[in-house]
């Protein structure tokens, strides 16, 4: 059985790799709001949220993400991964991410750390 956090994280994966606009606002609640770090200003509303996103995109097959869920609760779920980019270095990632009734996030905060290539 996948759960809404597996789920609405399959697919964010899915839109960071296609960096299409409709499966990235798909992902968010209208009114969402996107804090690409936890003491950033946060990209309020999908359009913002879409727009952002295309500005810092990675381009498709720079990158490698495997993660698991750590926690998942009524309507909010924790997400650990970790990001491999060949070409630079390596980030370890934990995200919070509260859903709104139709599986949209209205919240994604993430933290990420570099770490060196593992050998």
């Amino acid at each position: 059985m996948t759960t809404a956090g597996e789920k609405w994280t399959a697919d964010y994966v899915a839109a960071w790799r296609s960096n299409d606009p409709e499966q990235i606002g798909a992902l968010f609640s209208a009114d969402g709001r996107y804090f690409t770090s936890p003491d950033s200003a946060p990209r309020v509303g999908r359009e913002a949220i879409v727009a952002g996103w295309l500005e810092d995109l990675d381009e498709p097959g720079s990158w490698t993400f495997e993660w698991s869920i750590l926690r998942e609760d009524a309507g909010w779920f924790l997400v650990q991964g970790r990001t491999e980019y060949p070409a630079e270095r390596d980030y370890l990632n934990l995200w919070i991410v509260q859903l709104d009734e139709d599986r949209r996030a209205e919240e994604f905060t993430e933290w990420y750390m570099a770490r060196p290539h593992e050998n």
